[in-house]
């Protein structure tokens, strides 16, 4: 009797590129932006993904101080910090962390959401946030890639000619393309 053995991929340092992606934070839901860069640092949107290696890609984020958050967070956050001594708890609102250091606001959200050891430490030093537009990263970013679109084009189903009941799908995709109409395919 022989049983189909099937073998877990590991990847090996050599089989790894790790690349830079720029995410744009301007006007975007804090907690959405930090799980989006979570799962790239972890290198999670790879086929060579390997929870014991670090097969992530840089991640660089510009417009931190433009970060969107909901509710009353602004003023309810709370951002806790000790200094080791008696009565050394600090607690900062996260609007004022916002004016003063936004990019530790955002650093903070991702932290919460890497491996708590060694490797999400190698993580979250690949992660870099800037308050504004501006990095002194250019000559590394791979133009190519952008952590904000979609990989798939979106698809939606649609109802036509219900009337005689009988049902025609129509596959609508839309595709990127200088004029911005959408091309129909029908099913």
């Amino acid at each position: 009797m022989t049983i189909n053995q099937r073998k877990t991929y590991s990847a090996k340092l050599s089989e790894v590129d790790s690349s830079w992606q720029v995410v744009d934070a301007a006007g975007k839901p804090l907690g959405r932006l930090a799980t989006e860069i979570a799962r790239v640092l972890q290198g999670k949107h790879k086929a060579i993904y390997t929870p014991s290696m670090l097969t992530g890609d840089y991640v660089i984020v510009l417009n931190a101080s433009q970060v969107a958050t909901t509710g009353k967070k602004l003023e309810q956050k709370m951002y806790y910090r000790h200094s080791g001594y008696p009565s050394g708890l600090r607690a900062t609102p996260l609007q004022a962390l916002l004016n003063k250091h936004p990019e530790r606001v955002i650093q903070a959200a991702v932290k919460g959401m890497l491996p708590r050891n060694i490797l999400g430490r190698h993580m979250l030093r690949r992660l870099k946030v800037y308050p504004g537009p501006q990095h002194p990263h250019a000559a590394q970013v791979n133009a190519n890639k952008d952590l904000t679109e979609d990989s798939k084009p979106a698809k939606r189903v649609k109802a036509v000619d219900e009337s005689r009941g009988r049902r025609e799908k129509e596959e609508i995709t839309e595709q990127n393309d200088p004029s911005g109409t959408r091309k129909r395919r029908s099913k």
